[in-house]
């Protein structure tokens, strides 16, 4: 494992103090490659130690989001005021053990919070059981980051924690297609013009013992993102970044913290300011959209709306209401917006909008 951890940090170093430039662009490639694969053999050889306790957490309501912060942030005190949840609260560190959901109403849609044991410095390598807390991500929809306005510090820290435990917070997976072939070499093509030399793009995917293949490229990427798409094991999350505890600084020192961290939102949990503004962006960012049901031959139910995510079929819905609906599918009419006209025939694989009525006709 030593040797492991000296090569790390060796290449981490030599990343580092090389200014990246179009010449130095194949090298800087090659060493991060090479660290993302010892990295890998690491947490391999590491994963063949003690088991840690972990977490497990069942997913209930139409979305779930996770509440991610150091110790004494003020997550269990946010939690309580956008649920009813009751997450004990103390003024000291490492107050929440275990993981605390709770359920958050907002717009019709049940939105599931979780409160877990504050993260430190190092949690990604398993400090303070940081590995099970950063693996409760991995299920979750959305992470809410909590950052005390004292110590905006915390932001790139957490960040980098989350980075390094496979997690891709506002991003998406870029437009990447590699399929392996028995010869010919690497067949790259692009549709977009590429910041990376080619033979960059080639060298990294030999590196990864990928020789021959066929390599689609439709959005412009950088090396980290290509090693992203060859590893194939990260996790694309929305984020909201939230600073809390507003009531505790100035309005001047406020103003030059949004700068710093560019926070989505201030609020101050336990005053419960600035939490109508948080639950309706949670909302959004989950992209949700509300759909109204109606039976044949009866008038549309307009007072509970079923809570979909944005761009789902008439499929998902089907999966979503009952695990027969798909198999009895028959056909169903749609009626605006995304209807041409009012009852239009449509199938499974139409794509809903907002506000959509939707009947569906079963065998």
């Amino acid at each position: 494992m030593a040797d492991y951890n000296e090569k790390i940090k060796d290449l981490e170093k030599q990343i580092s103090t090389t200014k990246y430039n179009k010449k130095t662009q194949h090298a800087i490639g090659m060493y991060k490659a090479q660290l993302a694969k010892l990295k890998d053999k690491e947490e391999s050889r590491g994963k063949g130690g003690k088991k840690g306790e972990g977490y497990v957490v069942r997913k209930t309501g139409d979305g779930t989001a996770l509440l991610l912060g150091f110790p004494s942030v003020g997550k269990s005190t946010l939690l309580n005021a956008l649920t009813n949840a009751n997450s004990e609260v103390g003024a000291y560190d490492f107050t929440t053990l275990d993981v605390i959901p709770g359920l958050m109403e907002q717009d019709h849609a049940k939105i599931q919070i979780l409160d877990v044991p504050g993260i430190v410095r190092g949690a990604a390598s398993g400090k303070g059981r940081g590995k099970e807390v950063l693996s409760v991500m991995q299920n979750a929809d959305l992470v809410l980051i909590l950052i005390d306005v004292n110590y905006p510090e915390q932001l790139d820290i957490l960040m980098k924690e989350v980075y390094d435990s496979h997690i891709r917070v506002n991003q998406r997976r870029p437009d990447v297609r590699i399929k392996k072939t028995a010869k010919d070499g690497i067949r790259l093509g692009a549709t977009v013009k590429l910041s990376l030399q080619r033979d960059t793009i080639k060298a990294v995917l030999n590196e990864f013992k990928i020789n021959n293949a066929d390599v689609i490229i439709r959005s412009d990427i950088t090396v980290d993102q290509l090693i992203d798409c060859i590893e194939n094991n990260k996790k694309y999350l929305p984020g909201i970044t939230i600073l809390n505890k507003i009531d505790s600084v100035s309005e001047e020192r406020l103003e030059e913290v949004i700068k710093l961290t560019k926070a989505d939102l201030c609020v101050s949990a336990q005053k419960e300011t600035g939490l109508e503004e948080l639950r309706v962006l949670i909302f959004k960012r989950l992209e949700l959209m509300k759909l109204w049901m109606k039976e044949p031959a009866k008038e549309v139910d307009m007072k509970e709306p079923l809570i979909i995510t944005t761009n789902s079929t008439v499929k998902d819905v089907c999966s979503k209401l009952h695990k027969d609906f798909i198999s009895k599918f028959k056909f169903c009419r749609v009626t605006v917006p995304s209807a041409k006209f009012p009852g239009q025939k449509l199938s499974l694989n139409h794509v809903l909008q907002n506000n959509d009525i939707l009947e569906l006709h079963m065998t």
